[in-house]
C-alpha cells in the first residue's frame, strides 16, 4: 500500500516538473532579448536609456502592490480548491504579452506589451512557483521537502539553462514566437496530464477556518507545528498576512529573510542588464550567455549537489551559505573592471541557489499539511512588498549612476546597495537559525512531557 502510494506521488510530481520546465521554458526564453527591445523602442541606436529604467521600475512597483494582496489569496484559494485550478489561471494569461511581442517590436507595441505585461504579471508573477511549492509539500513528506524543493528550483534553473541557450541562436521576432507555442504546449499538457493533489483529499474542503484546528500528523508521524499557530479566515486579507507575521518569532525572522533577500535580488536584476549594457556593450546575446552559466552552475547545485548535502548541515545552514554567495555575486558584479567579471561571479549561482529552496522548506515544516498554500502564498506576497520598494530604491540609482550626471564615477553602485541589502538578510539567516534551534528545543521537550 505505501509502495503504491509512492509510485503514485512519483507520477505527479513528474507531471508537475515536466508542466513547470516547459512553462519557464517559455518564460526565460525571451528575457535575455526583453531589454534590447525595450532600448531599441524607447531609445533607439542608444545604450543607456533611463526611460526604460524608470518604465520597468514603475511596472515592478505596480506588479509588486497587486501580488503582495493577490498573491495569499491565490494561495488560500488553492488549499480549498485545488492547486490544478489555480496554476491554469497564471499559465494562460502569461502567454499573452509574448504573443504581442511575437507580432511586433515597434514602439507601440511595446507600449502594448508594456500594458498588457503590467496587468497580466499582478496574477501570474509567482504564482506558478509558489503553488508547485504547495503542490510538492502535498505530496512529500516533511523531511523530504528540502530535497524536494531543491528538485523543483533545480527545474527551474535547467528550464532557464535550456530557453537562454535556445534564445542564443535564435532572432528576437523568432524567440517572442517560439516561447509564445512553448507557453501554449506548457498549459495543454498540464491541463491534460496533472492531476489536482487528490492524494491529500483535505485539499477539497474548507480550512482555515476561524475555529481552532485540531492535531494534525504529517507522513512521517509527527506533530505538525501548525497547531500552536492562530487559524485564519478563507478570504484572506491584509491582516491575514499580518496575522500570519505575528504567528512566531521564527516566522517573523522568515519574513525579514525573504523580504530583505527578495529586496537584494530585484535590485540587482533590474539594475544588472542595463549596467553590463551601457557598461561593456553587452547585448542579447552576452546576456543569454550569462544568464546559460547560472542556468548551468544552478541546474547541478540544485538537482545534485543539494540533495547530498541538504541532510547533513540542513536548511537553515544551506539558506546562511546561499545569502553570503549572493551577497558575494553581487558585489563583486558592482566592481566589475572587465567583460569576463560578471561570466565569473555568475559561476557563484553554485551556491546562491541554496536559499529560495531552504527558505521555502523551512515555511512549509511551520504549517499543517492544509494550510501549505496559505504559508507559501503569504510569504510570496511579502516577497511581493519587497517588489514594491526595489525599484523605488534602486532605479533611480541605476539611471542616475551610468548616466552623465552621477555625483561620481562608480557604475555599478546600486548592485553594490543590492549586495549590502543581501547582507542584512544574510545577518537575518543566522538570528533566524538561533530562534529554530530554540523552537525546536521546545517542540522536543513538549513531546517528552506528553
Amino acid at each position: 500500500m505505501e509502495t503504491s502510494r509512492t509510485i503514485a506521488r512519483l507520477t505527479v510530481l513528474n507531471h508537475l516538473f515536466v508542466s513547470v520546465f516547459i512553462h519557464n521554458f517559455a518564460i526565460f526564453m525571451v528575457n535575455p532579448a526583453i531589454t534590447d527591445v525595450t532600448v531599441s523602442a524607447l531609445c533607439p541606436g542608444e545604450d543607456e536609456c533611463s526611460l526604460a529604467i524608470y518604465l520597468s521600475g514603475f511596472q515592478q512597483a505596480v506588479v509588486g502592490v497587486g501580488s503582495f494582496l493577490v498573491m495569499p489569496l491565490m494561495g488560500n484559494l488553492s488549499d480549498k480548491y485545488g492547486r490544478k485550478a489555480f496554476l491554469t489561471i497564471p499559465m494562460a494569461f502569461t502567454l499573452m504579452p509574448f504573443g504581442i511581442l511575437a507580432c511586433g517590436r515597434s514602439r507601440n507595441y511595446f507600449y502594448t506589451y508594456y500594458a498588457f505585461k503590467t496587468i497580466t504579471a499582478i496574477f501570474c508573477e509567482g504564482t506558478v512557483h509558489c503553488l508547485s511549492l504547495a503542490y510538492v509539500a502535498d505530496n512529500v513528506p516533511s523531511g523530504s521537502r528540502v530535497s524536494a524543493f531543491g528538485i523543483l528550483s533545480g527545474i527551474g534553473s535547467a528550464s532557464s539553462l535550456c530557453g537562454n541557450l535556445s534564445t542564443r541562436f535564435l532572432s528576437t521576432a523568432v524567440t517572442f514566437q517560439v516561447a509564445t507555442a512553448v507557453g501554449i504546449v506548457a498549459l495543454v499538457y498540464m491541463i491534460i496530464f496533472l492531476p489536482d493533489s487528490a492524494i491529500d483529499s483535505s485539499l477539497l474542503t474548507p480550512i482555515m477556518s476561524q475555529e481552532k484546528s485540531t492535531d494534525s500528523r504529517d507522513d512521517e508521524g509527527t506533530v505538525d507545528s501548525a497547531n500552536k499557530h492562530h487559524s485564519f479566515k478563507k478570504v484572506p486579507s491584509l491582516n491575514d498576512t499580518i496575522l500570519f507575521v505575528k504567528t512566531s518569532w521564527v516566522f517573523l525572522q522568515l519574513s525579514m529573510v525573504a523580504f530583505f533577500s527578495t529586496l537584494a535580488d530585484v535590485g540587482i536584476h533590474a539594475a544588472m542588464l542595463y549596467f553590463l549594457k551601457a557598461r561593456f556593450h553587452f547585448d542579447k546575446d552576452q546576456f543569454a550567455d550569462i544568464m546559460v552559466i547560472t542556468g548551468i552552475a544552478g541546474t547541478i547545485s540544485q538537482l545534485i549537489v543539494m540533495p547530498l548535502v541538504a541532510p547533513i548541515l540542513g536548511e537553515a545552514r544551506l539558506l546562511s551559505i546561499g545569502l553570503f554567495f549572493n551577497c558575494t555575486h553581487m558585489l563583486l558584479y558592482s566592481i566589475a573592471w572587465a567583460p569576463w567579471v560578471p561570466y565569473a561571479a555568475a559561476m557563484l549561482s553554485v551556491f546562491f541557489v541554496f536559499t529560495q529552496p531552504c527558505l521555502r522548506t523551512i515555511v512549509s515544516k511551520q504549517v499543517s499539511s492544509s494550510e501549505q498554500g496559505k504559508a507559501q502564498g503569504c510569504m510570496s506576497g511579502i516577497s511581493s512588498l519587497a517588489h514594491v520598494v526595489s525599484p523605488l530604491a534602486f532605479s533611480p540609482l541605476t539611471a542616475l549612476f551610468l548616466s552623465d550626471r552621477a555625483p561620481f564615477y562608480f557604475p555599478g553602485f546600486s548592485i553594490m546597495c543590492a549586495g549590502m541589502v543581501s547582507m542584512i538578510a544574510f545577518i537575518q539567516s543566522l538570528m533566524m537559525r538561533n530562534a529554530l534551534r530554540v523552537s525546536d528545543l521546545k517542540v522536543a521537550n513538549c513531546r517528552i512531557e506528553a
